[in-house]
């Protein structure tokens, strides 16, 4: 499988960290009714997004997209070292997958001029850095990383009341090694990379859009984690901070993309993990467009 895109005078590669069994539909979705999910199983296992036990599949990666001008990665994963006791997938990780794809992309981590997070949450952030002698380094050396101020700054209050450990191991040691770009909504790079706004799933979640002067991508986050939630945008995570808003932003999200030639970048999507947005009856599609 191919895991470069060209689209305009972009290219895109994913940077596949894992693509694996999560939670039961039922439980991730608490929306979701067992009538609902029957309906639905034939395709979600065609599309290698549920399992035979009704189980999501999640693909967990960084796109890193290369503009005329910058080599951007958006959402670092899940990274090594990190301790996570309640993901055992992901706790105290030591494989090379991460850093191994990255090289058959051809980009080395002294490449990437920037480092893009849509939000601040354990699997978006955890290659930010890696453990050097002890220490918390920056994984990308020469790359600026760009922290949304909504976002940075509900992190940095709920971990000055309990200890966030993504937040104290991934994102302020870069801060500490001033990396750090904490932006407002309006900020772009160039004439190729600006910010959408998509609330819901954290408070300062965003989305990021790439291209000349036009959506030719947009990298969307975790306004949504499954295909289902294209098919029905009510469908709202237990993960995300406020559902009914996350709802409102999916629908809005899907209906601004919906039946235009911008290549959606989904983070969780099973592979292809990419495609263009559909209408389908009052939801929607995203028809998956594979790299070649």
């Amino acid at each position: 499988m191919s895991l470069k895109l060209t689209v305009g005078d972009l290219t895109i590669h994913r940077i596949i960290e894992q693509e694996t069994t999560f939670l039961p539909a039922l439980d991730m979705l608490p929306g979701l009714t067992p009538d609902v999910l029957a309906e639905n199983r034939p395709w979600m296992q065609k599309a290698g997004a549920i399992d035979a036990e009704d189980v999501l599949i999640l693909c967990f990666q960084s796109y890193i997209v290369r503009t005329p001008h910058h080599t951007i990665l958006v959402d670092s994963c899940i990274g090594n070292d990190k301790p996570r006791p309640l993901r055992p997938k992901w706790n105290m990780k030591t494989d090379d997958t991460y850093m191994r794809a990255l090289a058959a992309s051809g980009i080395s981590v002294d490449d990437i001029d920037f480092v893009m997070c849509t939000h601040l949450h354990v699997d978006h952030v955890g290659w930010n850095t890696r453990l050097q002698g002890g220490r918390w380094m920056p994984t990308f050396p020469n790359a600026r990383y760009v922290f949304a101020k909504g976002e940075f700054d509900y992190w940095t209050e709920q971990n000055a009341k309990t200890p966030v450990p993504p937040f104290g191991d991934s994102v302020l040691p870069i801060v500490e090694a001033n990396r750090a770009e904490i932006v407002r909504n309006d900020y772009a790079i160039g004439d190729h990379v600006r910010i959408l706004p998509t609330p819901g799933h954290t408070p300062g979640h965003v989305a990021f859009n790439f291209g000349r002067g036009r959506d030719d991508a947009v990298v969307s986050g975790d306004l949504m984690h499954s295909p289902l939630q294209a098919r029905y945008p009510e469908l709202s995570a237990k993960f995300d901070v406020d559902q009914a808003q996350a709802a409102v932003t999916r629908r809005n999200f899907l209906e601004r993309y919906c039946d235009t030639d911008t290549l959606c970048c989904t983070a969780h999507f099973p592979s292809p993990s990419t495609g263009k947005i559909r209408r389908r009856g009052n939801g929607f599609s995203c028809q998956a467009v594979a790299a070649s």
